[in-house]
C-alpha cells in the first residue's frame, strides 16, 4: 500500500494555519507572564510546582506538567536558544510535514522527553522546564528527511559552521550522552542541564519519523485553517494533476494510468531513500500529492 511506504503531504487550501509563529508567540507570552508574576506577586512563585515537571508533581497527580513544562523557560537566554532552534528548523519541517503533523511531533516529543527525564529523576528533588526536547526532536526529524543537506549555524552567534544534519545530531547527541552519564546517573554532579530530556527528544523525533512518516500511521490528517479574522488567501490549484482517463494538466506531463503513476511514485520514493525528501522538485512533490488521492486508501 502506498501509505505504508511514505507519508505524502496533504493539500491545504484557503487560509493556511502556520504553527511555528503561533507556538513561538505562546512561549514568549508565557515567559512575559512568568516574569510579571515573579515581579508583581513574589508570593506566587509556587506556580512553578503546578506547571514545571518534577517527580513530586507527578506523584501528586499533576499530570498536565508532562506538557506544561515545555512552555516555561528559566531565563531569557534559555528562551532565545530554544526559540531560534524552533524557528529555523521548525519552519522547514512545517513546509514538509504540514501543521497537523508538526503539532503531533511537538506533543509527542514533549511527552517522550518528559518520560526520559522522569525515568532518571522521578525520586529526586528538582524540576525541569523548557522546549529543548522539542528542538531536539525537530533536529532529528529534519536530519532523517534531509540527511545530506548542508546547514549553517552560528556558534556563539558569530562563528558560521556548515555541516550535514547527521553530524549535527551525532555531535549534539554525543554531548548529551556524556552529560547524562556524568551529571544525571546516581553519583553524578547533578548539573543544571536536563540531558535525559534532550536524549528523549532525539529518541522521540526518530520514533516519529519511523512511525508517522515512513510507516504512514495516521496517514490522513485534517487540514488546519487560520481563523477568519486572520484573512484568507485563495487556494492555488495544483500544478500537476493526474486523470485516470489519460489526461493531464497543461502545466506538467502526468502519468496516463494507475500503472504509470505507480512507476513514477516508485522512482520518486527511491530518490527520497537515496537523497532525502528535501531533494525533491516541486513537480515531484505534487506527483506525491496526486498519488495520495488516486492510489491511497479510500
Amino acid at each position: 500500500m502506498l501509505s505504508d511506504r511514505f507519508y505524502m503531504r496533504g493539500r491545504q487550501g484557503g487560509a493556511s494555519f502556520t504553527f511555528i509563529p503561533w507556538f513561538l508567540g505562546v512561549l514568549v507570552g508565557v515567559f512575559v507572564l512568568q516574569n510579571l508574576l515573579e515581579r508583581w506577586f513574589p508570593g506566587l512563585g509556587s506556580y512553578y510546582q503546578y506547571s514545571a515537571l518534577s517527580g513530586s508533581g507527578i506523584r501528586h497527580g499533576y499530570v498536565w506538567t508532562l506538557v506544561s513544562y515545555g512552555f516555561l523557560h528559566g531565563s531569557f537566554t534559555h528562551l532565545l536558544l530554544n526559540g531560534l532552534g524552533l524557528f529555523f528548523i521548525g519552519r522547514q519541517l512545517e513546509v514538509t510535514l504540514g501543521p497537523p503533523k508538526l503539532i503531533m511531533l511537538t506533543l509527542i516529543s514533549a511527552l517522550i522527553s518528559a518520560g526520559f527525564w522522569l525515568a532518571v529523576n522521578y525520586n529526586r528533588p528538582g524540576q525541569v522546564v523548557g522546549a529543548s526536547g522539542v528542538v531536539m526532536a525537530y533536529l532529528m526529524v529534519f536530519a532523517c528527511l534531509n540527511p545530506s543537506r548542508p546547514i549553517t549555524f552560528l556558534i556563539f552567534f558569530v562563528i558560521p559552521v556548515t555541516m550535514k544534519p547527521f553530524w549535527m545530531v551525532a555531535i549534539v547527541g554525543g554531548i548529551d550522552l556524556v552529560g547524562f552519564f556524568w551529571d544525571e546517573l546516581p553519583g553524578g554532579q547533578n548539573g543544571w542541564i536536563a540531558h535525559s530530556a534532550h536524549l528523549g527528544g532525539l529518541a522521540g523525533g526518530w520514533m516519529f519519523y519511523r512511525a508517522f512518516i515512513l510507516r504512514g500511521f495516521l496517514f490522513s490528517m485534517p487540514t488546519i485553517e487560520a481563523p477568519r479574522w486572520v484573512g484568507k488567501t485563495a487556494a492555488r490549484p495544483p500544478a500537476y494533476s493526474v486523470n485516470l482517463a489519460g489526461r493531464s494538466s497543461p502545466s506538467a506531463p502526468a502519468p496516463s494510468s494507475r500503472q504509470h503513476l505507480r512507476v513514477e511514485v516508485d522512482r520518486i520514493l527511491d530518490k527520497i531513500n537515496e537523497r532525502g525528501f528535501g531533494s525533491l522538485t516541486a513537480d515531484e512533490k505534487r506527483v506525491l500529492d496526486e498519488a495520495r488521492e488516486v492510489l491511497g486508501p479510500r
